[in-house]
């Protein structure tokens, strides 16, 4: 008899064919749905399909004694307690890599229309504001603006190449300096988001980086001042952001993460000054197939040779 692979996403036929043979497949809609499941059955289960944006409780985990390895879809292993996965030896892997040139795109894409305003000039026309109201107000150049980047990781690397093409300067704040980076290092997070013009939040999510970019950030970064956050919504005081954003305190944001999702805070619907995407930094066709592939393939490798492929940094073992 096969083990069971418990799946918190939705699997396809090609999914449960290549995972066939080696385990049986069972995809659930919630981790309650999940823990109804006959105890001889959660005994069966070895492997976890999760997802960087499914929290997975403690109590669900407990309840899968034989559990040996999970493969998270997304960068981020935030949903997944450090302590407790190694506790139990549970191999955990995970799909960098293959979304670092989207994630950097839509980074990108959010700082061009922050300063040209795409999105609210759209609106302006579509409202007929351009006949009622005449010229709409001048953007702000992005070319030769200085670029701060927050966590000058994978990703944080990908945006500053893509900056090169417009001639920014690119600095950089990480919890300490790299030395093959031609890049120059802030040791301040005030003193980041004081010299810049943009201020891109690429570092991981988790309670250590909570609310990161917090009021005084804010005001350091100033009225002249753009925030990108293309990270994880915790990583920002959500209720500073907003309030900076209706002072004009910083100039403007552009999100694609939040606290609460799909909840955003609906202060922020009301905003020019502000755009706001759907979580969909690594939502093209091409990379969510390649991290569905290397999610799967991680599977795979664990059976094959009792390690997953890609894992998280922390979850490597001896």
């Amino acid at each position: 008899m096969k083990p069971i692979l418990l799946s918190l996403l939705n699997t396809t036929e090609q999914d449960i064919t290549a995972l066939s043979p080696y385990y049986d497949v069972i995809s659930i809609k919630s981790l309650d749905e999940g823990l109804a499941l006959p105890a001889e059955t959660l005994e069966r289960v070895e492997a976890l399909f999760g997802a960087a944006t499914r929290q997975v409780s403690i109590e669900f985990l407990d309840a899968l004694p034989n559990l040996k390895v999970i493969s998270s879809f997304g960068v981020g292993f935030d949903p997944y307690d450090e302590s407790y996965i190694t506790g139990r030896k549970i191999r955990l892997g995970y799909t960098p890599d293959v979304l670092n040139d989207c994630v950097a795109d839509l980074a990108f894409a959010l700082l061009l229309d922050c300063a040209r305003q795409v999105s609210a000039s759209d609106r302006y026309v579509r409202e007929g504001r351009w006949v009622t109201e005449g010229i709409f107000p001048l953007g702000v150049q992005v070319s030769g603006k200085r670029l701060g980047i927050v966590g000058l990781g994978r990703i944080g690397m990908e945006i500053a190449e893509r900056a090169k093409g417009f001639r920014m300067d690119v600095i950089y704040h990480n919890r300490n300096p790299r030395t093959d980076v031609p890049y120059r290092y802030v040791e301040s997070l005030i003193e980041l988001a004081k010299q810049s013009d943009f201020l891109v939040v690429a570092t991981p999510g988790g309670p250590s980086n909570a609310k990161l970019i917090n009021q005084e950030v804010l005001e350091a970064l100033g009225p002249e001042g753009y925030l990108i956050n293309i990270a994880r919504g915790v990583v920002v005081d959500e209720d500073a952001l907003v309030a900076a954003l209706q002072s004009r305190t910083i100039a403007g944001a552009g999100l694609d993460v939040f606290v609460n999702e799909p909840h955003v805070p609906e202060a922020l619907f009301e905003l020019d000054n502000v755009t706001i995407c759907p979580h969909i930094a690594s939502a093209t066709i091409e990379t969510r197939g390649a991290m569905r592939d290397l999610a799967i393939e991680n599977f795979i490798h664990f059976s094959k040779h009792g390690e997953v492929k890609v894992a998280v940094p922390w979850a490597n073992y001896a």
